[in-house]
């Protein structure tokens, strides 16, 4: 399998909510090219509002597999990476879970509807990584349309139980 690795780092914020039920929200603010010497969850930047964190570096992985996907996302008019935290019992309650370039992995994220995904600006030095990534092992494979069985106007047609089929046949 075709794979290449970038470290990234995180930075998420947690923004103060006038919500009787949730005090706060923890939201993906950007992606940075390389890692940090800060330690996870060092504290940027701080307002009564808004707490700005590097949350920490993990690895953006690129599969041959899914080179369409990213190609797409590249043309598109923003280019962009999807973060995902996932909530811990464990100070500061949430945890960097992962970051992808594939739209649809990271729609695949949301169906828990648990996971905290935001899509974010691609840095363009990963932006020119991927090209380079995509350049190098995209496949084009035509489209195959599948083609459907005929319908058979009778399969949903209105039937006498089985029971009283079988006197008539009688």
């Amino acid at each position: 399998m075709i794979r290449e690795t970038v470290e990234v780092g995180v930075v998420v914020e947690r923004r103060a909510l006038k919500n009787p039920w949730v005090d706060h929200a923890w939201v993906p603010v950007a992606v940075l090219v390389g890692v940090p010497a800060a330690a996870p969850w060092t504290a940027l930047h701080e307002t009564t509002e808004v707490t700005r964190y590097y949350a920490g570096k993990v690895e953006l992985e690129f599969f041959g597999t899914d080179t369409t996907m990213y190609r797409e996302n590249l043309r598109s008019q923003q280019p962009s990476l999807w973060v995902s935290l996932r909530h811990t019992d464990a100070p500061p309650g949430v945890v960097l879970h992962l970051v992808t370039a594939d739209p649809s992995d990271a729609e695949s994220l949301t169906e828990t509807g648990t996971d905290i995904i935001e899509a974010v600006s691609m840095p363009v030095e990963v932006q020119q990584r991927l090209a380079a990534f995509v350049e190098a092992h995209h496949v084009e494979r035509p489209f195959v349309k599948r083609k459907r069985d005929p319908a058979n106007p009778e399969a949903l047609a209105r039937r006498e139980p089985s029971s009283q089929r079988r006197e008539d046949a009688e």
